[in-house]
């Protein structure tokens, strides 16, 4: 998902003892922080689902006493390339490849091909200093299509396919160093503590049954991934109550929306979208049903856009909820990077989240 609009906030982590933040008129207060790592830039790739779901992960590492560990998105990404590249040829080239996925396949890879510190695997080469893979998805995407006009497939086509992503994105290597350890991959990770099967998906839609799970009808969920589906009250309930005890969250959703602004820090639905001071001061926003949510959805109103990072809650100076949100797209300005997200654009907007299941048994039928 390819998002190059940037949005930032005022807040500032070196102030977490002050949590007051002032945008226009807006006051807002921070209630609850998760401690995550500093904002990365994505740069011109589409891969918000891989720092997204790193940065949830870098939390969770922190969480479990492991301290602050930097993340390669990069190897992830590698992977699902060759990932996205079999799904692609075994369908005969009628599936997705691109440079869009969501956050369970950066954790279902976790326990096939582990994790790299960011320093062992940059997915940088030739002394490049950004990342852009517009040249090398659309190199990939046209190898993949003339290899598939093939009547018969030889084993060549993948080492040649992973011939050009080591030209681009370097060789992986086969062992890191951690507190004086050589390593494997899957090693490194399960020092860490990551195991893909604690992380689950929620959503909500009406399409599907409440209470059930069921592959998400959005074009980036190539790999068919479950989402457990709950009623959007619920959902707000789930998000809210993991980061009161810790947890933080994988968004997706859609920024695309007016009262989605990346100059102002601030993402809200206005009841009356036109008026002039909605950035400059909280007004009254949409009351979003589920039936509201699901019309959004199906009319493509609500799109599968972006992944950002939930890391914490806070309220303005009427008394209004919002999530605090950390971005991908570099520590812009004053702002750092971060967000408010206000409750009725999380209920309208949000496609689905992830967390570790210990935050979400209550929510989960047997």
């Amino acid at each position: 998902m390819i998002k190059y609009t940037l949005l930032f906030i005022g807040f500032n982590i070196a102030l977490l003892s002050l949590p007051i933040t002032l945008i226009g008129q807006y006051q807002f207060t921070e209630t609850e922080r998760v401690n995550c790592t500093p904002v990365k830039n994505q740069q011109r790739t589409g891969t918000c689902w891989s720092y997204a779901t790193a940065s949830l992960l870098e939390s969770e590492i922190a969480r479990m006493g492991h301290g602050d560990i930097d993340i390669s998105e990069m190897y992830i990404v590698r992977n699902i390339y060759q990932d996205k590249a079999t799904n692609y040829m075994l369908r005969q080239g009628k599936a997705n490849f691109s440079q869009g996925s969501l956050s369970h396949d950066l954790v279902r890879m976790v326990n096939k091909i582990g994790l790299m510190p960011q320093d062992a695997y940059t997915g940088l080469v030739g002394g490049a200093t950004g990342h852009d893979h517009s040249e090398m998805e659309a190199g990939l995407k046209g190898f993949l299509d003339g290899v598939n006009t093939m009547q018969m497939l030889s084993p060549r086509w993948m080492p040649a396919f992973n011939a050009v992503l080591d030209t681009y994105m370097g060789v992986v290597p086969n062992k890191v160093t951690y507190k004086g350890k050589s390593l494997t991959p899957t090693e490194y990770a399960s020092e860490l503590g990551i195991d893909s099967d604690n992380y689950i998906s929620f959503t909500s839609f009406t399409h599907h049954p409440f209470g059930t799970s069921f592959i998400l009808e959005i074009p980036d969920n190539y790999s068919n991934g479950e989402f457990y589906n709950l009623k959007i009250d619920d959902l707000v309930k789930l998000t809210k109550e993991a980061i009161k005890e810790g947890y933080s969250i994988a968004w997706d959703g859609d920024v695309s929306e007016k009262g989605f602004s990346a100059k102002e820090g601030i993402a809200v639905l206005p009841s009356a979208p036109a008026r002039e001071d909605l950035f400059d001061t909280p007004g009254k926003e949409m009351d979003v049903t589920q039936q509201l949510r699901q019309q959004q959805f199906m009319s493509k109103s609500t799109t599968d856009d972006h992944l950002m990072h939930i890391v914490g809650l806070a309220k303005d100076q009427k008394g209004n909820q919002y999530f605090i949100i950390k971005n991908s797209w570099g520590e812009i300005s004053e702002h750092k990077g971060f967000l408010y997200m206000s409750e009725a654009y999380f209920r309208m907007k949000t496609v689905a989240v992830m967390v570790h299941k210990d935050a979400a048994k209550q929510y989960i039928q047997d």
